[in-house]
């Protein structure tokens, strides 16, 4: 299985509307792992490794986002492989 690894800052009104667990379970519906926080600046930010298909899928549920967010941007970047156990949110 190829990893790769994608960071995500998603942008809009995604912080007090349960976006990270959203973020944390679609992850692991998937089967992605790595983190995902809120930054200061009101966006949220998501590491992921998976294959590219598992991070297409879940870049695809960023934007969607859950139910109360308004999700307008995901900025996307490649990243360096890095070893997670499971997919979690940070503080």
């Amino acid at each position: 299985m190829n990893l790769v690894a994608r960071r995500y800052v998603v942008r809009g009104r995604v912080q007090g509307v349960g976006f990270r667990a959203f973020v944390q379970q679609s992850a692991v519906r998937i089967g992605v792992r790595g983190y995902t926080r809120n930054l200061d600046d009101g966006s949220v930010e998501v590491y992921a490794t998976g294959t590219s298909r598992q991070l297409s899928d879940l870049a695809a549920r960023l934007w969607t986002g859950p139910r109360f967010s308004d999700v307008r941007g995901v900025e996307e970047q490649e990243a360096a492989v890095q070893q997670y156990e499971s997919f979690r949110i940070e503080a």
